[in-house]
């Protein structure tokens, strides 16, 4: 009885055996390829097999970055609603421009702020910067449209803004730095692009209220905002609470003797 109870149970260690190998096996594989992807970008992204829908599956400082809206919804951007939700002008009154400043317009999609902002400096000009020709395109045509002629559009990259060095006076992202898939090359660029005393401005969605009918990769707290520009020469100097569902955050590039 002994016997034929062991060899009845003989097929059934057989199949765990390679159940345990295949598991390994499988392990092993998202292992290295965790690992050639971390090598691959660096150490400091990192990307996951297991991540949110919304996202790209790879983090930065902790946070995932989310995907990026394409220019087939360029029209989102045009929204009426953003007049109540959003409030540019409050935003560009907050911006506390001066006629000759230069502005970049990071991710600028269809200049719905630089055209704004381009009325305020009127001695000055907007540099639209964006990844996608496509984007770009809107606003040319817009510029003629309108005939605006301080408007200057600035195809960037995944990893450079392609701006000159310190010829910025404030650089602003609307909703777009929780999409920079190289966040730290990006602003990076930026740092260098701004002018002895240049400022940043993001606007994002506030993480910290949940309400906020906003899907969670798209939206950011404070304490990350804060976190990330400061690993760039950023200081954060303040948080205008002008906005219904949005932070507005100013920060000025630091000397060599703050950092």
């Amino acid at each position: 009885m002994g016997a034929k109870e062991k060899n009845l149970s003989l097929p059934w260690r057989v199949i765990v055996i390679i159940l345990v190998i295949l598991l390994g096996l499988m392990l092993s594989g998202w292992r290295i390829q965790f690992l050639s992807a971390a090598a691959e970008t660096g150490s400091v992204y990192q990307e996951r097999v297991v991540h949110s829908a919304d996202g790209i599956g790879k983090f930065y400082m902790g946070r995932e970055i989310a995907k990026v809206m394409g220019h087939t919804e360029a029209l989102w951007l045009e929204r009426l609603s953003r007049e109540t939700t959003e409030q540019p002008q409050q935003v560009v009154d907050a911006l506390d421009l001066k006629p000759t400043d230069v502005v970049a317009d990071i991710g600028a999609g269809t200049g719905y702020f630089s055209f704004r902002i381009s009325r305020l400096v009127s001695q000055g000009r907007v540099l639209a910067v964006d990844i996608q020709p496509e984007m770009l395109d809107i606003i040319e045509f817009l510029k003629q449209e309108n005939n605006v002629t301080n408007v200057e559009t600035i195809l960037g990259s995944v990893t450079a803004p392609n701006l000159l060095d310190e010829t910025v006076d404030l650089a602003l992202m609307v909703d777009a730095y929780h999409e920079f898939e190289y966040p730290r090359e990006m602003m990076e660029g930026i740092v260098r692009s701004l002018k002895p005393g240049g400022r940043v401005v993001l606007v994002e969605y506030r993480r910290e209220n949940p309400l906020i009918p906003i899907k969670a990769l798209h939206k950011m707290n404070q304490r990350q905002v804060r976190k990330e520009m400061k690993a760039v020469g950023l200081q954060w100097l303040e948080t205008k609470h002008v906005l219904p569902q949005q932070h507005l955050m100013v920060f000025e590039k630091m000397n060599s003797r703050q950092l």
